[in-house]
């Protein structure tokens, strides 16, 4: 895409996030992580992850035109997570799998990290110490705990 006109990416990606909530789905964000690529780096597999952006699974989420941020628990653990736009792949229902896919932007990628202007990646490394056991149920049955 020239440089006189912005990319049209983050406005297809609000869209459809607000189409999926409005039809009661569930948005799903497929991303190619990198070095800039804020995330939980034990849930990425083969380079790639899979996220639920819906609002029931997501705090303070800002879909912006460079970045979309917004916290996620994982584990029972609050992260911060920072995706650049560029870096999405798809965004979809999880329960029709309706929706679009986009190729990574590459050079947005290259520009950003020659200019300096990347931002810093934190160490998004597991917790220390791993979470507690939960004792199986004797019957083998699936069972639910609440947690207050």
């Amino acid at each position: 895409m020239s440089a006189d006109h912005p990319s049209t990416k983050p406005y297809l990606l609000r869209a459809l996030w607000e189409w999926c909530c409005d039809n009661g789905l569930t948005p799903y964000l497929a991303v190619q992580v990198d070095g800039r690529t804020q995330v939980p780096r034990e849930f990425v597999r083969d380079g790639q992850i899979v996220l639920n952006i819906g609002a029931d699974a997501t705090n303070k989420l800002v879909m912006g035109n460079d970045f979309i941020e917004f916290q996620a628990r994982f584990g029972g653990a609050a992260r911060q997570l920072s995706i650049p736009v560029g870096r999405v792949t798809a965004i979809y229902a999880r329960e029709t799998g309706a929706g679009m896919a986009f190729e990574l932007d590459e050079t947005n990628a290259d520009a950003l990290t020659e200019a300096g202007d990347a931002p810093t990646v934190a160490d998004f490394s597991p917790p220390d110490e791993p979470p507690p056991e939960r004792p199986k149920p004797e019957s083998g049955r699936p069972w639910l705990q609440r947690i207050k």
